[in-house]
């Protein structure tokens, strides 16, 4: 039988635990390099996918042609009436020509409506057609915002857990190890040790699945916004792809994108914030419900006025029964009504329409004030996970690293717990994993502080300033 000595087991710790490190780093630097032999679906991709998979637009467009049309037809007079009767005919003979009052009558009537009430209904359904370019700016904006963030939430899991299975295989061995050092009653190796590294595997292991989850279920929820539409090819088959496969067969790049601001520096005061949010599509919709609220309420004000109405009609006569020639008539006339009870109708139209505007004014600022606290918030929240992402990177990732290295130097030269050992890498894992986290963490806050800044420039044909990305293909 084969026994271990001490001095062998010593020689197991200065090179088999150095060994397993190295052949870790190896392993976590190839996988980092790494990509699947699918298509990559960055974070540019992802969005320009599903801002031409939106069916919301289409939608959209159908309502502000629907809106246009009915502008056209509201502005037009009521078509005119036309009457045709006889009049007077004796109803013991029915005869034309027995009495000289017996006519056969043609009359046309028009309708003309009250005040300037043409104008401005024309005027309110333009109003509310003109909301909707805001409303697909917005959309797109929202759209932008929801992909970005379910693309990062997918990416970090995803980092996570390649993160995680590069460092099984050395927990895998460190358990290896501490069994063999227990068994062989190697150094100061307990049975405790072998619990706690076995126990951490497991802890890891658990993880895993933890994070499996939270991907499978980000990329279902990312898959409503791909599916069903052109792919990232540009063909309906690609689209398809991402709803049967649920993204099998694509990759997500290697390094985390970094989302840029739309504008630097950040607002730093709420009257500031509140002028520049006076420009976001959400907000100048709302303003676009407000002017047509204000038409509405003159439109119950044309209620006061009367509604004319004009009519001409052409009566003839036949001959009378000894041949005499009967004169043929013609008519014309004017009417109107007369609105003189207007408590219980016209007042309460109008009052309920100027209630109507002050409503939406309401609804404005609300959201205005909504805004402006998202706003700060996201400004201060950003400037604090900067903070942290310096404090990772420059020294507690460092610091981690130098731990693990001693705490593992330390176990090699007799000096040092194996249990130490384990939790240093626990904890180095961690904050990689915690670093990745504040990093994902920043670029959701950019994307969501890239809405609020949102603004729609000029006129119809003005270019909206939410492309996801520019020229270089950053993003935005």
């Amino acid at each position: 039988m084969f026994y271990w000595s001490a001095a062998m087991g010593r020689i197991l710790r200065v090179t088999c635990l150095p060994l397993l490190v190295i052949a870790n780093v190896q392993v976590v630097q190839s996988s980092a390099t790494e990509t699947s032999g699918g298509q990559t679906l960055s974070l540019n991709k992802a969005i320009v996918a599903a801002l031409a998979n939106d069916p919301w637009q289409a939608g959209n467009r159908h309502r502000q042609t629907a809106y246009e049309a009915q502008s056209v037809a509201a502005g037009t007079l009521p078509d005119p009436r036309v009457s045709v009767n006889f009049a007077n005919l004796p109803t013991d003979t029915f005869d034309f020509n027995q009495e000289a009052m017996t006519q056969f009558r043609v009359g046309v009537t028009q309708m003309f409506p009250r005040g300037q009430s043409l104008r401005m209904k024309q005027q309110y359904m333009a109003v509310l057609g003109s909301q909707h370019p805001l409303l697909a700016a917005d959309r797109e904006a929202q759209v932008t915002l929801t992909v970005s963030q379910l693309w990062l939430d997918v990416y970090q899991a995803s980092a996570s857990i390649e993160a995680i299975e590069s460092n099984r295989a050395l927990f895998e061995q460190l358990v290896d190890v501490a069994i063999a050092s227990y068994s062989n009653a190697l150094g100061r190796t307990r049975q405790q040790d072998v619990i706690r590294a076995q126990l951490e595997l497991t802890r890891l292991q658990d993880r895993l699945v933890r994070l499996q989850q939270d991907r499978d279920m980000g990329s279902q929820q990312l898959m409503e916004w791909l599916a069903d539409g052109p792919g990232l090819n540009g063909d309906t088959e690609g689209g398809l792809l991402y709803s049967r496969n649920h993204m099998q067969g694509f990759s997500l790049p290697d390094e985390l994108p970094q989302v840029r601001l739309r504008r630097s520096p950040l607002p730093v005061n709420d009257e500031f914030d509140q002028k520049h949010l006076m420009s976001h599509p959400a907000v100048l919709a709302l303003d676009r419900l407000v002017e047509a609220a204000r038409v509405g309420v003159e439109l119950a004000r044309q209620k006061y006025k009367s509604e004319w109405g004009v009519s001409a009609s052409y009566a003839y006569r036949e001959d009378d029964p000894s041949g005499l020639d009967r004169s043929d008539f013609f008519s014309l006339g004017i009417s109107f009504d007369l609105p003189v009870f207007t408590a219980n109708r016209q007042d309460k139209q109008v009052r309920s329409a100027a209630a109507k505007a002050e409503e939406i004014r309401s609804r404005k600022w609300l959201l205005l004030r909504r805004m402006t606290s998202e706003l700060a918030t996201a400004a201060k929240q950003l400037g604090h996970v900067d903070q942290r992402q310096r404090i990772f990177l420059d020294q507690l990732l460092p610091q981690m690293q130098e731990q693990a290295e001693a705490s593992l130097a330390a176990y090699t030269n007799d000096d040092g717990d194996f249990a130490e050992v384990v939790r240093a890498r626990i904890a180095l894992l961690n904050t990689e994993i915690e670093s990745l986290q504040i990093a994902v963490e920043r670029q959701k806050t950019v994307a969501q502080l890239n809405y609020l800044l949102t603004s729609f420039a000029g006129s119809e044909t003005a270019e909206l300033a939410t492309t996801p990305f520019d020229t270089a293909g950053e993003i935005r």
